[in-house]
């Protein structure tokens, strides 16, 4: 008989950088991934969603891995596990899916056994294995982060976002590794991009903070990756240079890339017209690419357990079958 219930999550995809805010800004989007995971005799993956093909389903799982590091950093031993996972975030697009599985899967892993490690400290691990906080800080809090990360801790203010902000991404039907991405960037940059950079990062969080979205188009300007990066990406030059003359308020790359994202006014008038500049710039430059509205997502990661005697029996793809975006 198991010792453990079985945990229950939900857990957002992320957007890293917002332009300048480099390893430093996230802001979690509504796409999801859910994630259960239970003691089992033997280690089993049920894994649904396009974006799972190809994930693997033995013991090298990141799920399972993040698992037995909250597990032996709670002083428990459960060496297998039933986890099971529906996923709606690209994998390697640059939508935090990486982050999102450590998050979700620690975050299950610790809500199975009792919850003993706090937010905080899940938020160090993930950082300590994803080795920047943007992500991982986005989607276990949700809303926008500024964070910090000094080799051992990372230190964090969350931001509601504004209200009336919306999310417009452009998905290319590639994939683009962060290491790849960022092995195109400098090692040494000038006094002058450094405070370009400092000066826009500053005044985007200020901007989000009050509301300010007249400022986010200036504020998401960057000298530090974009300009390396858009060798990578056909039709990112065209598209930073140009979105929000078709109605955005500002235009990034989303983390690494290759997706692009725009920030967008709730009841603005140009929606269409952005989404169609979008779609035809990539196919001027020949690339096959989706769009998607998003909004932010304010809730973080959540978490529940589902006790073993309170087993429900309605089937995993049943629950969420509701709450899809895609």
């Amino acid at each position: 008989m198991s010792m453990y219930g079985r945990s229950r999550v939900k857990v957002p995809a992320s957007t890293a950088n917002l332009g300048p805010g480099f390893d430093t800004l996230g802001m979690a989007l509504s796409l999801y991934a859910w994630i259960e995971m239970e003691e089992s005799a033997d280690t089993v993956f049920h894994l649904y969603g396009d974006e799972m093909a190809g994930v693997a389903t033995d013991k090298s799982n990141l799920l399972y891995q993040v698992a037995q590091m909250v597990f032996a950093e709670a002083g428990v031993e459960i060496p297998e596990l039933s986890i099971t996972m529906y996923s709606e975030i690209p994998l390697t697009r640059g939508l935090g899916s990486s982050a999102s599985a450590i998050v979700g899967g620690m975050a299950a892993a610790n809500a199975m056994i009792g919850s003993p490690l706090s937010l905080a400290k899940l938020f160090d691990m993930a950082t300590a294995l994803e080795k920047h906080p943007d992500n991982v800080g986005a989607s276990l809090f949700g809303g926008i982060i500024t964070a910090v990360w000094d080799g051992e801790h990372a230190d964090y203010i969350r931001i509601e976002p504004p209200r009336d902000l919306e999310v417009l991404v452009v998905i290319p039907q590639f994939e683009l590794s962060t290491t790849k991405a960022r092995g195109v960037l400098p090692l040494e940059i000038t006094v002058g991009d450094a405070v370009h950079n400092i000066s826009r990062t500053s005044l985007l969080t200020a901007a989000m903070a009050a509301g300010r979205l007249d400022l986010i188009g200036r504020a998401m300007q960057d000298r530090l990756h974009q300009p390396y990066r858009a060798p990578l990406v056909p039709g990112m030059e065209k598209l930073l240079a140009e979105a929000t003359g078709h109605g955005a308020l500002g235009i990034a790359l989303s983390g690494a890339g290759p997706t692009l994202l725009c920030m967008v006014e709730r009841n603005g008038s140009r929606k269409e017209e952005l989404e169609l500049f979008l779609k035809q710039t990539m196919e001027e430059h020949g690339i096959p690419a989706r769009t998607c509205w998003l909004l932010p997502c304010t809730s973080g990661v959540v978490s529940e357990l589902i006790e073993t005697n309170q087993m429900q029996n309605g089937s995993f793809l049943d629950m969420i079958k509701g709450e899809k975006q895609l």
